[in-house]
C-alpha cells in the first residue's frame, strides 16, 4: 500500500532504511548518519509543500519512501522539482520502487509540475536502469563532484518532462 507520509510514525525507520544507505554505500553523498529527529524534521519541511511517500507491504511494514522537493531555490524554476527514492535493502527488485516512483510521477503531474530531475551517483547502475525504464532520460554527467570512502563520484542527472 502507497500512502502518505506521516512524520510522527515514520520518521524511525525511515532513518534506518536511509542510514544503511549513508554508511554503506556511495548512493547517498551524505557521510555520516543522521538522528530520527533530524529526520523527522525533514520529512517535515518537505512534505508540507511536496509529495513524500511510502510504501507498506502486507505486515504494514515501510519498506521502501520517495519524495520531490525543489531541485533549485530560484523562483524560476518553481515548476521544475528532484525526486529521491529509497528502498530497504532486502525489497529491491520486486516492484516498489516502481509502483512509488509511478505515484510520485502522477502527484506532481496532478500538482502542475512540468519536469523532475534524478540525481543519481554514476556508478548506480540499477539506479540508471529504474529511472531509463520510467522514462527518465540522462541529460548530464558531472565528473569528480563528489568523494566517499576515498573514491572521487561521478554524477549523472536524469530528467522525465511531465
Amino acid at each position: 500500500m502507497i500512502r502518505q507520509v506521516n512524520p510522527e510514525s515514520d520518521a524511525g525507520v525511515i532513518t534506518d532504511i536511509y542510514n544503511y544507505y549513508i554508511s554503506s554505500t556511495t548512493i547517498s553523498f551524505e557521510t555520516e548518519t543522521i538522528s530520527v529527529e533530524e529526520m523527522k524534521l525533514r520529512i517535515t519541511q518537505i512534505s508540507t509543500d511536496f509529495p513524500y511517500l511510502v510504501y507498506e507491504n502486507h505486515k504494514g511494514e515501510v519498506i521502501g519512501y520517495c519524495y520531490a522537493h525543489l531541485w533549485k531555490e530560484r523562483a524560476a524554476y518553481h515548476l521544475t522539482l528532484e525526486t529521491t527514492i529509497y528502498l530497504r535493502r532486502d525489497c529491491a527488485q520486486n516492484g516498489v520502487g516502481t509502483a512509488l516512483m509511478r505515484e510520485l510521477i502522477k502527484q506532481c503531474s496532478q500538482r502542475g509540475y512540468k519536469s523532475l530531475i534524478a540525481c543519481i551517483t554514476a556508478d548506480n547502475i540499477p539506479s540508471i536502469n529504474f529511472h531509463s525504464k520510467l522514462g527518465f532520460i540522462k541529460v548530464s554527467h558531472f565528473k569528480n563532484v563528489g568523494i566517499k570512502f576515498g573514491n572521487m563520484l561521478d554524477v549523472v542527472d536524469f530528467q522525465l518532462l511531465l
